[in-house]
């Protein structure tokens, strides 16, 4: 961790705070001040470059409503979680009361229940009901603990670092929370009559809707409802065609006049229950669409968001989110963001030179191993990330090992060690759950998002939510996690120093998901802070896995309207 002013702030009943500087130890350094409140504390004390408090997600959004602006913070609770499954203890209580408890072997009082969001009463996502609060010298103590407690890992400068990374996360996630993606709802509502038609009264579908239901049960012969699958399936078996479920590659497959209609529906359908009118109502206030991001939502350390469907925005809704007069969108996406952590990780020189360029990294793939198959150069990576090893997977994976031993065998290694219930981690130090019982391929209960909170990868990537108990189910768990995972502690420390690189600016980033970041800037700035995402990509990589000729190219665009950036 770094030097400068470091002070832990309490908070005690009648809302006042107790600050106390303190040094490298945790322990006090000087005598503990009482303040109004907590944003009187952080406004009476500039000289602090990091704050020390219980909770980002409840202290924080009440600073920025105060107009207080910290640099950076140290999260007890979000250090007390990745401290916990370092020692493999997942899923025991993380609040600081929690940690205090265990420290003095007293019995450990559960957390409160996660809140599931409350569409419609926008406010009470970012205005949670406080915890009970901690004495300051029980903070002090659980902080002090947990700096040894970091001491004691294996990596203690890398498991610093995430804790750092993870705070800073903290706070940009409060930060877009209170900024908002801009939304127009009345494009929104045009894009909406434009594929759904006029709505009904009532609960009823909107009129395009009822016309493919209509041209779906008229292609049957009967009635069928296509927001049933279980009708569905029944319909294509009465029609002497078994289909295992509705998923659309399976649909594709089958030679039926059904079939056309069934998509159609099932995608309109879709845009009408996630971002139909009712969720503009319910999410959309003064401009502005405003999810509760969730940094760590997952196991595998990408965010989630509680409720709202922020990650999973379809293009054609993607019109709606328009920059203000004047302001411009930069968005920016990690070009290969993963295979590229695989090389930096696994030290592979091969694959470090492929990923030393900006260039496609697939492109450089193929023209190494592939004969210039770019598809087949990129299936084989990926299948060595997210396990698909059998078939053609089986046969290039057995190139790719030829000609990038060591990347391969970072996977392998991390797939071993899952099939024998050891944990792994990323490389900053967040670990895998350990595998809980044993026998059959249930899932096992590892806790997972918040209610409401949608998966962080919505492009059907597979994504580490929970621990198998089938060991080879495990195996393909922990060969994505150590890549996964080390992908979303960069991600942090990028969007840590595109913070930085902000700072003096107007511009105030609005969105992330696990390999994509949006801005909103006055125009002029545009250029600027294209440059200082770039910018933060490099110095994150350098940053997380030290000096490595592995490169984090971003393709950025500035425009704006959301929809024209892909």
């Amino acid at each position: 961790m770094d030097g400068g002013e470091r002070w832990v702030v309490a908070e005690v009943d009648g809302g006042a705070a107790l600050v106390v500087p303190v040094g490298e130890d945790g322990r006090a350094t000087g005598d503990v001040r009482r303040e109004a409140d907590v944003v009187a504390a952080v406004r009476n004390h500039p000289e602090v470059t990091r704050w020390v408090w219980r909770s980002t997600a409840d202290v924080y959004p009440r600073l920025l409503s105060g107009g207080a602006h910290v640099e950076r913070c140290y999260d007890i609770e979000a250090a007390e979680n990745l401290l916990l499954g370092h020692e493999g203890r997942h899923g025991e209580p993380r609040s600081a009361a929690a940690a205090h408890a265990r420290l003095h072997r007293r019995p450990v009082p559960p957390d409160p229940p996660p809140r599931a969001a409350e569409p419609g009463s926008q406010d009470s996502l970012f205005d949670p009901a406080p915890a009970t609060p901690l004495p300051l010298e029980a903070l002090l103590e659980v902080y002090a603990d947990q700096l040894r407690r970091h001491d004691a890992t294996a990596h203690p400068g890398r498991m610093r670092l995430l804790t750092a990374a993870e705070s800073a996360g903290m706070l940009v996630a409060a930060e877009m929370n209170a900024a908002g993606l801009p939304w127009r709802g009345d494009v929104h509502k045009e894009v909406l009559r434009e594929l759904l038609g006029e709505r009904y009264g009532g609960s009823g579908e909107p009129r395009r809707l009822a016309e493919l239901a209509d041209e779906v049960s008229a292609a049957f012969g009967h009635r069928v409802r296509p927001d049933l699958p279980a009708d569905v399936v029944k319909a294509f078996a009465r029609a002497g065609i078994r289909i295992k479920s509705t998923r659309k590659w399976e649909l594709e497959e089958i030679d039926h006049p059904a079939v056309k209609p069934l998509l159609q529906y099932k995608t309109l359908y879709r845009i009408w229950t996630a971002h139909g009118w009712s969720w503009l109502q319910d999410w959309v206030r003064d401009g502005r669409f405003r999810p509760e991001y969730t940094p760590g939502g997952t196991v595998s350390g990408r965010w989630t968001t509680n409720g709202g469907g922020a990650l999973q925005i379809p293009k054609v809704i993607r019109r709606a989110v328009v920059a203000d007069p004047g302001w411009r969108l930069v968005v920016a996406d990690a070009d290969q963001m993963e295979p590229r952590v695989l090389a930096a990780i696994s030290r592979d020189r091969g694959l470090m030179d492929v990923a030393g360029s900006e260039e496609d990294l697939y492109t450089r793939l193929s023209d190494r191993a592939f004969a210039g198959d770019r598809e087949h150069a990129k299936l084989a990576l990926l299948g060595a990330v997210y396990g698909q090893t059998s078939g053609d997977g089986l046969k290039n994976l057995a190139a790719l090992r030829r000609r990038f031993p060591l990347a391969v065998a970072y996977v392998d290694d991390a797939a071993k060690a899952g099939e024998e219930g050891r944990l792994v981690r990323t490389w900053l130090g967040r670990t895998s759950p350990p595998a809980v019982g044993a026998g059959d391929d249930d899932e096992a209960g590892i806790p997972q998002e918040q209610p409401g909170a949608e998966p962080a990868s919505p492009d059907g990537e597979f994504t580490p939510g929970y621990a198998s108990t089938n060991s080879r189910a495990r195996g393909r768990f922990t060969r994505n996690f150590v890549v996964q995972g080390s992908a979303a502690d960069w991600a942090l420390l990028m969007l840590a120093a595109l913070r930085r690189a902000t700072a003096g600016m107007r511009a105030e980033l609005v969105f992330f998901q696990h390999d994509e970041v949006i801005v909103h800037c006055p125009k002029e700035e545009a250029e600027a802070v294209a440059a200082a995402v770039r910018e933060a990509g490099e110095l994150a990589g350098r940053i997380a896995f030290g000096e490595t000729p592995v490169r984090f190219p971003f393709t950025v665009a500035v425009v704006e309207c959301y929809a024209d950036a892909k």
